[in-house]
């Protein structure tokens, strides 16, 4: 399985909630009630919009990139 990375900015919603949108990934759009809920409902999102444009034989944004080990990953941490 390849790896790919993508940024994710995630955004209090006025209503309440967050949204979660790639820059680089049009139809990545994640909302969920908090940050850690967007964080772990995102690769799912990704993964079928990608599943699609690969369906679809639209290439991959070239801003994005394949990983392989060891993966680097940032945390937010409540302090």
């Amino acid at each position: 399985m390849n790896l790919y990375r993508l940024p994710l900015e995630i955004e209090p919603l006025e209503e309440g909630g967050y949204l979660g949108r790639s820059p680089i990934l049009p139809g990545l759009n994640v909302q969920g009630d908090s940050i850690e809920e967007v964080e772990r409902l995102a690769p799912g999102v990704a993964k079928a919009v990608i599943e699609a444009m690969q369906t679809k034989g639209v290439p991959l944004p070239a801003q994005g990139e394949e990983v392989a080990p060891p993966f680097h990953v940032q945390l937010l941490v409540p302090a």
